[in-house]
């Protein structure tokens, strides 16, 4: 299992306990995880995240063959083309991208442009919907959810980038998916960090809709449980039960490979 929405560095809007690697690495351990994708979570929050990533670089390099790095790059900010080939070199997976947190709207072209680049070098984008419900978030904590339309306009910029969109819940799966074509579809993929198990049954519901084969494992940590999302695999249904969610491995090397198409 490989845990694809991990994140490092201090919250700033509540306290987080211990959020540092060395804590994630014994949480990998107890629960069986090989490897986690792993975020600056205040670089999120950050006019230049630049800093945060090299301060992920270093924090993660103890920690090689456990942890790959995710930066955050910005669209909107210089030289950004720079942070993604220093991604590459780094042997990050993906990058992250926070539309909502450096207000750049649906159909913002910037957005379009590094997915693009994205494509080019063979870097998963991963998009974040929410680190906190809305009703739990403290009152400098302006920005809201990523909307569906965002995610949508990125599904449709290439047929070589892959996404993977994390903390959404079935509502915005829907639509996202069901406004796509099968094509743009088979490259967006969720994790299932915010997707209900019992008694909703969301994520039952979504594997009979859309298929298991287009949800990742990611947990959100320290944010949220690691618990949450494998006690929810494990209540799955019996004729869903033991269905393989999309191996991140195999995302990250289609999209090396789209490269070369």
């Amino acid at each position: 299992m490989i845990d694809v929405n991990t994140l490092v560095g201090p919250y700033p809007f509540r306290y987080t306990p211990h959020p540092d690697p060395q804590i994630l690495a014994g949480v990998l351990e107890r629960e069986g995880t090989r490897e986690a994708w792993v975020g600056h979570l205040p670089s999120a929050f950050w006019r230049d995240p630049s800093p945060g990533n090299t301060e992920l670089y270093t924090m993660l390099l103890p920690f090689a063959g456990l942890f790959r790095p995710v930066p955050a790059v910005r669209p909107d900010w210089p030289r950004w083309e720079h942070a993604l080939d220093a991604a590459v070199t780094a042997g990050a997976p993906a990058v992250r991208l926070y539309p909502q947190q450096w207000t750049l709207g649906p159909g913002d072209q910037r957005l379009a442009a590094i997915t693009e680049a994205c494509g080019d070098r063979g870097l998963v984008v991963m998009l974040t919907v929410r680190f906190e419900d809305l009703r739990q978030r403290g009152p400098l904590d302006v920005a809201g959810d990523l909307p569906a339309a965002t995610v949508r306009h990125l599904a449709r910029v290439n047929g070589r980038t892959r996404i993977i969109v994390t903390a959404a819940g079935r509502d915005m799966i829907e639509e996202v998916h069901w406004g796509l074509t099968p094509d743009e579809q088979s490259r967006l993929y969720w994790d299932i960090s915010w997707i209900w198990g019992p008694p909703e049954d969301h994520l039952a519901k979504l594997y009979r809709s859309i298929g298991a084969g287009r949800f990742v494992f990611g947990t959100q940590w320290p944010l949220r449980l690691v618990q949450t999302p494998r006690a929810n695999l494990e209540l799955l249904p019996d004729d869903l039960a033991g269905m393989p969610l999309a191996n991140p491995d195999d995302i990250a090397r289609d999209a090396m490979d789209a490269t070369r198409r």
